[in-house]
């Protein structure tokens, strides 16, 4: 039986992806605590590349992987030409728009400068609505209308206590993330019976461990 090579994000979605594989009964190859970046189930014939969560799209677009585990935050924001087949419902969070209270954001003729680090996400959603002046940075975003680079940010919001430690408030909610399961689009064609099996027990395993998480 041919490997099932599948992408998964470092970090915060790792360890969730693990506990599900757990409860499917995929086997707990991947050990977070090793430098290594490859691990093999046997058993399955499944091997994880444990990859920058940024990079996941681009393994599995270019068929290095056949499925990937990513945040819908990084599909959205690289539109890659992948398919798009499970939300896995965990790892939520909110797309917003933040500044400080009262900050206005529709300002008319006049430009919003929003500082982000999700420059496509950012565009697409103002689009139609208001001209904006992307300001790009790779970190600290929240700092940006506290010296004056921008009007407001767009970034991921999770608990919001970021936000509120620097004196800014969620002014706008743009759209709800989670995990996503994707493929590559040759290997969902020609690999189609095996990729729907792993998908069923991943399905199970989401089951059960939210049932745990519930109990």
């Amino acid at each position: 039986m041919k490997w099932l090579i599948i992408a998964v994000a470092k970090g915060r979605l790792e360890d969730e992806v693990k506990k599900i594989l757990a409860q499917a009964g995929l086997g707990n190859v991947i050990d977070s605590d090793s430098r290594k970046l490859i691990f093999e189930d046997d058993k399955n014939r499944i091997r994880y590349l444990v990859v920058k969560p940024v990079d996941v799209a681009t393994y599995v677009e270019s068929g290095v992987a056949d499925l990937g585990f990513v945040g819908k935050d990084v599909l959205l924001e690289q539109e890659k030409d992948v398919y798009e087949l499970m939300d896995l419902e965990f790892g939520k969070c909110i797309f917003a728009a933040a500044g400080f209270p009262n900050t206005l954001i529709d300002k008319g003729e006049e430009p919003l400068r929003i500082a982000t680090k999700y420059p496509n996400i950012t565009t697409n959603y103002f689009q139609d609505r208001q001209k904006i002046e992307l300001i790009y940075l790779n970190g600290s975003v929240e700092l940006a209308p506290i010296v004056g680079l921008s009007d407001i940010i767009v970034d991921l919001v999770e608990t919001g206590s970021t936000l509120k430690a620097n004196g800014l408030v969620i002014l706008e909610e743009m759209m709800t993330i989670s995990a996503r399961v994707i493929s590559n689009r040759v290997s969902y064609r020609f690999q189609h019976d095996r990729i729907q099996q792993f998908l069923d027990e991943v399905k199970k395993g989401k089951m059960v461990y939210a049932g745990n998480s519930i109990n």
